[in-house]
């Protein structure tokens, strides 16, 4: 997959960017802007794309730096906040095209950018989506304290994370296809470690913060991230403000799983996004068959 443009963050690092027209018989007004997660880059989402266009909506995305096409060494940071500005330069130039903010979809490391940016740029985002955000994650705690001794002495320095690839998706053709991956990179810095963890921990306590209508996906089964950590963001947030949707046997990668878990997860998007941003509100909308819904916090 090939970028449509580029941006240059404020550093002139060059931020791949991506565009999607809608593809449905009836275009929506506004649009969905995706961020995906550590390691990976865009083209691993093209079939979200391309779904939620076929739905009407106009889609945008970029590879964060040192991620996918966009400059920068690999995992690497300038400055702690670098991605979530990164982020903002990229949808604002966006949001001139579609007249609104967009509903910001992000996966993982990029749930955690998207709410990051919707907590200190509020009026650059119109909703979320966040789908198994690292408000905890899964280390052991010799891991965290070599990466935040890395971080104090050698910020830039790249080692790998111990990201087990058969521990992202049930489907064993993702799982392969994320290994030959020549753009997939298993590392990180200490810089990028210490923001994932203290971001992380920051949300987490500006939960009661948030202000736009948000849709949590959880997957109940990740060994990568704390699913926890999710609940626990949901009962700090503000009531009527955040819908959550629990998936019991799912993995990290929830629009990566099987399509009898990813099934759930995509109708579940698909009516919130009608339910906010498309149409008629459905008060009280059922779950998804196969879906295992746990907690639901809020209103639609």
């Amino acid at each position: 997959m090939s970028p449509n443009s580029y941006t240059l963050a404020a550093d002139g690092t060059r931020l791949a960017c991506y565009r999607w027209p809608a593809a449905g018989p009836a275009p929506r007004e506004g649009g969905i802007y995706l961020l995906h997660g550590l390691s990976e880059h865009m083209g691993r989402y093209e079939h979200l794309a391309r779904d939620l266009t076929r739905r009407g909506w106009r889609v945008a995305a970029h590879d964060h730096r040192g991620h996918g096409q966009s400059g920068g060494p690999p995992a690497s940071l300038r400055q702690q906040e670098d991605l979530v500005e990164d982020a903002a330069a990229c949808i604002s130039a966006w949001t001139e095209e579609l007249g609104r903010p967009p509903v910001v979809l992000g996966h993982s490391l990029g749930a955690l950018v998207a709410l990051r940016l919707a907590l200190r740029h509020r009026a650059r985002v119109g909703g979320l989506v966040l789908a198994s955000p690292p408000f905890m994650v899964r280390v052991p705690g010799w891991t965290r304290r070599a990466l935040q001794w890395l971080a104090e002495r050698h910020p830039d320095r790249r080692v790998p994370y111990g990201l087990t690839p058969a521990r992202v998706s049930h489907d064993r053709q993702v799982v392969a296809a994320f290994k030959a991956d020549p753009l997939v990179h298993r590392c990180i810095t200490g810089r990028l470690a210490r923001f994932i963890d203290q971001a992380g921990g920051e949300v987490l306590a500006e939960a009661a913060m948030l202000c736009h209508p948000t849709l949590l996906l959880v997957a109940g089964d990740d060994r990568i991230v704390a699913p926890e950590g999710s609940r626990l963001f949901a009962q700090r947030a503000p009531a009527g403000l955040l819908r959550l949707r629990w998936y019991d046997t799912a993995w990290h990668e929830l629009f990566n799983e099987t399509p009898a878990i990813a099934g759930p997860v995509y109708a579940d998007l698909h009516r919130w996004l009608d339910g906010h941003f498309g149409g008629t509100l459905d008060p009280n909308p059922l779950p998804a068959p196969g879906a295992s819904l746990t907690e639901l916090v809020g209103s639609p």
